[in-house]
């Protein structure tokens, strides 16, 4: 598709979000030719800017992620960048923007087709939403709503984020991001399963002893204290990112590649997810909190952070499915900041078999998301000048080129909104069963607050609570990544 029409409307556009991500994400495709002549971009926010202003912020975006850019395009590109001080509480707003959009849409011949981005704080996405709907700012084309996580708190909120989302929207034109799903390596987890004989033949519960995600970051949650203290790594990591990616692993292979076959696979899955008990929770899973160095805050001492948070800066647990390719095959993982280093990855443990060697290992396949982007598989091989088996890794590495080819997952992600392809974003139907397992934990957790037992401590730049080697099922399991 080339030069789609469109007015595209961001609720929060003076934001970091919008300034980071979303307008270098747009001048790409602006390049590529995707939204050209036909588009224009309204940015509303609380700050008193004006149309000039907000094209100089658009250009300075596009200069602080991109080594070389055409001056002439790139102006062109802010030209159709509009600025709308807005107050989302404030019903008599709406329809300034309202008019605005359909000035704009006369303009640029948009056919009344509508983009509404929330890029701002969650607690106005049910506000917006509600205004969008009786304030009629829905037009004459298509009308595509995008959604920043967190989608709700729980399930109660996000069952009344979806009501009054839906109540303008169809599920089918509400594109609810998780900016994971944009991610190469993660994109590559149902090609590598379902074009590889050599792996597909594997994946299976006969085959696959266990799973590990881990998501692992460097730094703690310096400015952003106050969000984290209403969020929580379970919530802020687990609830999106890391269920998008166990789903991927261990849904059935869909019927075809159509948005609506995948989806249907995943919630096939997901309807066999195991919600665990108390005991389970008590068995499976570990909650904790970074503390300080000689150089770096605990979390109790960061900013807006209480001194006597129980809010967790680490997890890690299992998932377990009744049904599927990996039924009843424990999937564990964990996250946490301040941890070791920067690194999100997969690993694949498949079970070992018996053979006349003895001492060979099991074999691994494992996929690193972050920092670089690389496959391998863990085999067994002769040692050279002496008798035994040793490890060695068959490597698939990106090269710096194909690296550097790459989009940001922004620019994937927002280029699917346009078309109307929401197979890399998240559907209601399965958001719900992602919150109906979160909800159980918190509850324990809760309980566990209750009777005065707190997140354990662990030391920074470690890879988190050693309460955390003590999830596993089996005393042969272990951590792949240590």
């Amino acid at each position: 598709m080339k030069n789609i029409p469109v007015i595209m409307i961001i609720f929060g556009g003076s934001g970091d979000l919008a300034h980071r991500k979303l307008y270098p994400a747009l001048f790409n495709l602006y390049e590529q030719g995707l939204i050209h002549d036909n588009f224009a971009v309204i940015a509303t926010a609380r700050r008193p800017w004006s149309h000039e202003y907000l094209r100089g912020q658009v250009s300075d975006a596009v200069h602080e992620t991109h080594s070389e850019v055409n001056e002439n395009n790139l102006a062109e590109f802010a030209s159709h960048f509009y600025y709308q001080s807005h107050d989302v509480t404030n019903v008599e707003h709406y329809e300034t923007l309202k008019n605005l959009a359909q000035e704009l849409d006369d303009r640029y011949s948009s056919q009344g087709n509508r983009i509404f981005y929330m890029a701002m704080a969650p607690r106005f996405f049910g506000t917006i939403a509600e205004h969008i709907n009786d304030q009629h700012l829905t037009s004459s084309g298509f009308n595509r709503i995008v959604v920043e996580k967190p989608f709700g708190r729980d399930l109660t909120s996000a069952e009344e984020l979806n009501k009054q989302i839906t109540a303008s929207f169809a599920e089918d034109d509400i594109f609810r991001i998780d900016h994971y799903l944009g991610k190469e390596m993660v994109q590559n987890i149902l090609p590598l399963r379902l074009t590889n004989p050599l792996i597909k033949n594997v994946w299976n519960n006969e085959n696959i002893k266990n799973i590990q995600v881990t998501l692992a970051e460097r730094l703690g949650v310096e400015a952003r204290g106050g969000y984290y203290e209403t969020s929580g790594a379970l919530r802020d990591m687990v609830q999106n990112h890391i269920f998008q990616i166990i789903t991927l692993l261990a849904m059935p292979e869909p019927k075809d590649l159509t948005s609506r076959s995948i989806h249907e696979a995943k919630q096939e899955l997901l309807s066999n997810l195991v919600i665990p008990s108390e005991k389970e929770i008590a068995a499976h899973f570990v909650r904790g909190q970074y503390l300080g160095s000689d150089v770096t805050f605990g979390y109790r001492q960061e900013p807006n952070v209480a001194e006597d948070s129980q809010t967790e800066t680490f997890v890690a647990g299992e998932v377990k499915f009744k049904k599927g390719p990996l039924a009843e095959t424990p999937i564990y993982f964990r996250t946490g900041k301040e941890m070791r280093e920067k690194k999100n990855r997969i690993d694949i443990v498949l079970k070992h078999k018996s053979n006349q060697y003895g001492r060979a290992h099991s074999n691994n396949i494992t996929i690193i998301i972050d920092p670089q982007m690389q496959i391998f598989i863990t085999i067994n091989g002769k040692k050279i000048n002496e008798s035994g088996i040793r490890r060695e890794n068959l490597s698939y590495l990106f090269s710096q080129e194909e690296q550097n080819q790459v989009p940001d997952g922004y620019e994937r992600l927002l280029h699917d909104v346009f078309i109307n392809d929401s197979t890399n974003f998240t559907h209601w139907s399965e958001l719900k069963n992602y919150w109906h397992f979160i909800d159980q934990i918190e509850e324990a957790w809760q309980k566990e607050n209750e009777q005065g037992h707190e997140p354990e401590q662990y030391l920074p730049y470690r890879m988190g609570p050693k309460a955390a080697n003590k999830i596993f099922e089996t005393p042969t399991e272990r951590w792949i990544y240590d």
